[in-house]
């Protein structure tokens, strides 16, 4: 039909996120972002960073599951109300407070950009091993080389970002078969860590450089020991979330995002519990922290001692492979949050720009990648790589008690998406469940945040703490600037974040 002279042609209509992704892609989503480098460094680097942990590493790495899981049922809570992209920034501000709910998920995006960026420039050291275990020495040296590494660092990255780009289903017929392979590659170094003990371990490392395992006795398992290591190991169960932010393109989403994220976190701790035990079977603990506090090891450095060439190269790719899936995951929860806040009008609306033909977040994906890829780039000049993790984790159990929170107030809140719970609906379940979560997080934050601030640090900059209230105070410069904004165009703040997003 013609548009009559002298009026404006009506806007087209944009296209919305499209609700394509099945449970196995939710579940594949979660599995994805939280095996990563985490399980093949973190249970034996914390030799290092949590002194006097030795042979307790399993018992500490069970008690920090305990905070996921109850994070976790809040999540499931809330996701089965609120089906929303941005899952954590929707639920905060809905039911808690608009104002936390964003410069909380304002860190965790910032945080967990730059952690996509350290795990794109860690993938090099990978593949570089499985040049070695395979004998191609020359490829070895080659990605030694500073311009190759952060080429092919970059090349990853951007890589994710086309598929991301191109939709959920392309997402889905790669991350899916990755999840397998992780699983199935993972498996190996379980089969192979209990297949050898300690005495098998002691003759290989005489054997091949002449030296014995170290003999060190094993000190009391105490709160001032456990309680930091577990706040350290809680960074292997970040990921999760992810599922949650993905709420906008889920089919049938009430039902498939608490089961997706009871799958992810339940499958995954078991995994992590066989991995760890396996390797902490065939090699003693004490050669660990001597060789930790000496230099960074990881699960498949330590079982190459016992492993012949070709299953060496085996169980390294299978680290690599770990580390590469976690990017189109990640990538996939940060740019909701991003694609979330500027649909609430809360962040540039160019962000919540959709593509007309794959109908993803497109500008949000692109500007993620771009932090992202400035991550990349820092990784340059990085230390240890530990004070990311440090300041992810404070994002992280910021972020987690602000959910468990969130379940206390909704009611109060916001009754009519109470009303929707599906999941645990019962007041009577969901209150002790919440304050059991309020009271572990924050006890694993008090905890972390102790250790960070009276550990001994060359410069405040090296402490993870100030650094992420930094980051909190420029989400908070973005916040005012753009609801002052909104403010002078007559929106009605309290009518739009009692309602969700369209969705």
């Amino acid at each position: 039909m013609a548009t009559p002279r002298g009026q404006a042609p009506a806007a087209l209509p944009q296209p919305g996120l499209a609700r394509e992704m099945g449970l196995l892609g939710l579940v594949a989503t979660g599995v994805c972002s939280m095996i990563g480098a985490g399980v093949n460094v973190i249970p034996f680097m914390i030799q290092r960073h949590a002194p006097g942990i030795g042979p307790h590493v399993l018992p500490a790495f069970v008690f920090a599951a305990l905070p996921a899981a109850l994070a976790g049922l809040a999540y499931a809570v809330l996701a089965s109300a609120m089906p929303r992209a941005g899952g954590s920034y929707v639920y905060a501000s809905r039911a808690l407070d608009p104002y936390l709910g964003f410069v909380a998920s304002f860190s965790q995006w910032f945080s967990l950009c730059v952690a996509i960026g350290v795990v794109s420039y860690l993938i090099v050291p990978f593949l570089r091993d499985v040049a070695v275990a395979a004998g191609a020495a020359a490829l070895a040296s080659a990605l030694e080389t500073g311009p190759i590494r952060l080429a092919i660092s970059l090349a990853f990255l951007w890589a994710a970002v086309l598929v991301n780009v191109r939709g959920v289903k392309a997402y889905e017929r790669l991350i899916v078969p990755l999840m397998f392979l992780t699983f199935l590659l993972g498996g190996v170094v379980i089969v192979a860590g209990f297949s050898f003990d300690h005495a098998a371990f002691a003759a290989a490392l005489l054997a091949r450089e002449g030296r014995a395992v170290p003999a060190v006795a094993a000190a009391p398992l105490t709160p001032s020991v456990l309680l930091p290591a577990s706040a350290l190991l809680f960074a292997s169960f970040i990921g999760f979330d992810s599922i949650a932010q993905a709420g906008g393109e889920s089919r049938n989403p009430g039902r498939n995002l608490p089961l997706a994220i009871g799958i992810s976190v339940v499958s995954v701790g078991i995994f992590y519990m066989l991995f760890t035990a396996a390797v902490y079977h065939a090699v003693p603990w004490p050669f660990i922290a001597d060789e930790a506090r000496r230099r960074d090891v990881t699960a498949p450095g330590l079982l190459g001692m016992l492993l012949p060439p070709a299953w060496t190269v085996v169980i390294v790719a299978g680290a690599a492979v770990a580390l590469i899936k976690d990017l189109p995951a990640m990538l996939l929860g940060v740019s909701r949050l991003m694609f979330a806040w500027a649909e609430d009008g809360i962040f540039p609306r160019g962000i919540a720009a959709v593509h007309p033909r794959f109908r993803t977040p497109h500008a949000a994906i692109l500007a993620s990648a771009g932090m992202a890829t400035l991550g990349i780039l820092g990784c340059h000049v990085a230390g240890d790589f530990f004070l990311g993790i440090d300041i992810l984790v404070t994002s992280m159990l910021v972020n987690f008690l602000l959910m468990a929170v969130s379940v206390l107030t909704l009611p109060g809140r916001n009754a009519a998406l109470a009303r929707e719970v599906t999941v645990m609906p019962s007041r009577s379940a969901q209150v002790p469940l919440a304050a059991a979560a309020v009271a572990v997080l924050a006890l694993f934050l008090g905890v972390h945040t102790w250790r960070d601030v009276t550990a001994p640090a060359a410069a405040w900059y090296f402490r993870s703490t100030p650094l992420w209230l930094l980051v909190m105070a420029a989400g908070s410069i973005v916040y005012l600037r753009e609801t002052r904004r909104l403010r002078r165009q007559g929106v009605d703040l309290d009518a739009r974040f009692a309602a969700l997003p369209p969705g």
